[in-house]
């Protein structure tokens, strides 16, 4: 069990089965209602709901969802059921699941405490963990949000073996980044059980080992800086070109898939400003190809219109970007105690036109 700026992290293969008395432990007397989208809710949340004896309200799968025509429904809901400040907001299911019902209750009656039951890799080892919640606009990606630290996270392993191949395959680019910012060893470990790790009949050793690395590095960096004034800001780290194309392609390619492009450019960024160690591009997308991510950006993606959404990301200041950039395998350039800096464009554009 491991502690994140008050949240509880239980990381334990058949956790799942433990939810509701794990969720009474760290909300006693709180009245709990369950929230997951309409693929996970069978599957996953209709059973914790039925164990905390209490109702599983619903939202449609997709990314789609992560706006805040959703986010009010859902708090309408909650107003409708007159639920007060003595409520406690489960979350089961991915990233998506996360980051809405993170926001409904940081948001709900100036905000009600929150349980996280993650069930998709990104979640796992990313979403769930550091306290922060996100919605979508037309003008990118996690531009509404708030910090709200959950009170437990509470992953079991054995979940992926419930999650579709592409998903799971998504979430081994942020296992990846985890490995190219902070833990060389984890990289390879990733390269070297890659296959294994994207079997159907994942072994519980495997899927544990997994989840505990990524979960360990980003304790580690989120537990210095929670509101990402400093260290934090490596974990961007192919987020700045990544939410750019996740966006422009309309949210068809999953978090996963754009984070691995996203990487690869801003690796190669990095080489050509003389900050990261040549050929670590290429090795990233060697490790991310091998794994049946992309790693290339698709023609239809215009380099202006990337630009132009990179300006306005949440990481931009001034109406510039500012990308975290890795020296090596498991090493940022810290620069000068900011971790992200400014790139001259010309510099953007030629690393995304390498990167076709």
């Amino acid at each position: 069990m491991k502690t994140l700026l008050g949240a509880r992290i239980l990381v334990r293969a058949g956790a799942l089965t433990d939810a509701a008395p794990l969720v009474r432990e760290v909300a006693p007397g709180l009245r709990p209602i369950v929230i997951a989208d309409t693929n996970v809710a069978p599957i996953h949340a209709a059973p914790i709901a039925a164990a905390l004896d209490t109702e599983l309200l619903t939202f449609p799968a997709g990314e789609a969802s992560k706006v805040r025509a959703q986010w009010a429904a859902l708090t309408d809901d909650l107003l409708d059921r007159q639920l007060g400040r003595d409520t406690v907001v489960v979350a089961v299911g991915g990233g998506v699941c996360g980051d809405l019902a993170g926001f409904v209750a940081a948001t709900y009656l100036r905000g009600v405490p929150v349980v996280h039951v993650p069930t998709s890799l990104v979640a796992m080892i990313d979403a769930a963990i550091g306290g922060k919640t996100g919605l979508d606009t037309r003008h990118g990606k996690n531009l509404v949000g708030a910090f709200h630290q959950p009170a437990l996270v509470l992953i079991d392993p054995l979940a992926l073996r419930t999650l579709p191949p592409e998903h799971r395959r998504a979430g081994m680019a942020e296992a990846i980044k985890h490995g190219v910012i902070a833990n060389e060893a984890y990289f390879h470990w990733i390269a070297a059980h890659g296959r294994a790790l994207l079997d159907p009949a994942l072994t519980a050793d495997l899927a544990t080992h997994l989840v505990l690395d990524s979960v360990s590095v980003k304790v580690d960096v989120v537990a210095g800086d929670e509101r990402e004034g400093g260290r934090r800001k490596i974990l961007n780290f192919g987020h700045t070109i990544g939410h750019a194309v996740e966006h422009l392609s309309g949210y068809r390619l999953l978090h996963g898939e754009a984070i691995a492009i996203g990487m690869v450019v801003e690796a190669r960024i990095g080489e050509q400003a003389g900050v990261t160690l040549p050929g670590l591009a290429d090795e990233i997308g060697g490790l991310c190809a091998a794994l049946g991510l992309p790693v290339r950006v698709a023609g239809e993606f215009g380099i202006d219109e990337i630009i132009a959404l990179t300006r306005g990301d949440k990481k931009a200041r001034g109406g510039a970007a500012e990308y975290s950039l890795p020296t090596g395998l498991g090493a940022m350039h810290d620069a000068g105690g900011r971790f992200a800096v400014r790139v001259d464009e010309t510099v953007v554009r030629s690393a995304i036109a390498a990167s076709r």
